[in-house]
């Protein structure tokens, strides 16, 4: 099996292949490929290639990540620059939106049937632009590509356990809507032998929703979630290795062409396959405070998604 990330130098990215190779749920035999423009690629892979495991490890850097690319059974899509304080997702958009077009053109080239996973910010927006690339490449296939929102959850997950002396481990919340501020909605009503009051849900909602920009204001102007998000992304993507490899009742949730019900594109419960997304499961909200939530979020997510469109196909 080969996996590739694109974006790797960086802190995600390094991260992310560490955690990766470190879990050893590969086959073996595999290869872990490793592309970024920055020079230091090739040496990031060399010194992942010193730890003792199956997986081949080898880095690409320069302009064209098509040598990274080839025969890839899995693409991480993290390339693009971090949020800043001050910096809403929203404003990465005219530099991460280019850079996710013409990778995604290369990913159409060198590996069409691939499972894609977009971590590119703002991830509302660069899921629908790797679509409409895809699309007009003709090898879409929306069953293929994710919008990696799993941040939200281990988030979610350890702001439950801590608010309520549980142990993170026991707790899995489902997310649903986006990956930006209001698109964000943990369904705390779902988790098991845990109650909220009205208070509790309004004001654990707004941090997990805005989590983000508590890391980068804490990191003060030296960067953004790197690592919390290098574990999620590792999380996925083994997640999509373990599909790939035949596992049973894989369940995640991620960002992807839904059937409609909300929005174009939706993060909602997914069951994967060895095809991609074997079955987008029911989100069956019934609190009243998660559904006003839901409803107020609409507007902005598919602005969001009709953004990515328009710059692809205007």
């Amino acid at each position: 099996m080969k996996l590739a990330i694109l974006g790797a130098a960086g802190g995600i990215g390094q991260a992310l292949a560490l955690l990766l190779i470190l879990k050893n749920q590969f086959p073996s035999g595999s290869e872990l490929s490793l592309y970024d423009i920055a020079p230091v690629t090739p040496g990031v892979a060399k010194d992942l290639s010193h730890i003792p495991t199956d997986v081949k490890v080898i880095g690409f850097s320069g302009e064209d990540p098509t040598p990274a690319l080839d025969a890839a059974d899995v693409v991480l899509i993290l390339a693009g620059v971090a949020r800043k304080p001050g910096m809403d997702r929203s404003d990465l958009f005219n530099i991460n939106a280019g850079i996710v077009r013409n990778l995604i053109e290369k990913v159409a080239q060198s590996c069409p049937k691939a499972l894609i996973g977009i971590i590119t910010n703002p991830v509302n927006t660069t899921v629908p632009i790797a679509a409409e690339v895809l699309k007009k490449a003709g090898v879409y296939d929306r069953n293929r590509l994710f919008g990696v929102t799993t941040l939200d959850i281990i988030r979610s997950n350890t702001f439950v356990a801590e608010l309520k002396g549980k142990k993170p481990q026991e707790i899995e919340v489902k997310v649903i809507g986006g990956h930006s501020s209001v698109t964000i909605l943990p369904l705390l009503s779902q988790i098991a032998n845990v109650n909220f009051t009205e208070q509790e849900a309004e004001e654990l909602t707004k941090r997990i929703q805005n989590a983000g920009t508590e890391v980068v204001e804490a990191k003060a102007g030296g960067g953004s979630a790197t690592l919390s998000m290098g574990q999620a992304a590792a999380r996925f993507g083994l997640s999509l290795i373990d599909a790939l490899n035949g596992k049973e009742n894989v369940i995640e949730c991620s960002y992807v062409e839904s059937d409609g019900e909300y929005a174009r594109f939706f993060a909602q419960p997914i069951r994967l396959g060895k095809n991609g997304i074997a079955e987008r499961l029911p989100i069956n909200i019934i609190n009243k405070f998660e559904k006003n939530k839901l409803k107020n979020m609409l507007e902005t997510l598919n602005k969001d998604i009709k953004l990515g469109e328009d710059f692809i196909n205007k």
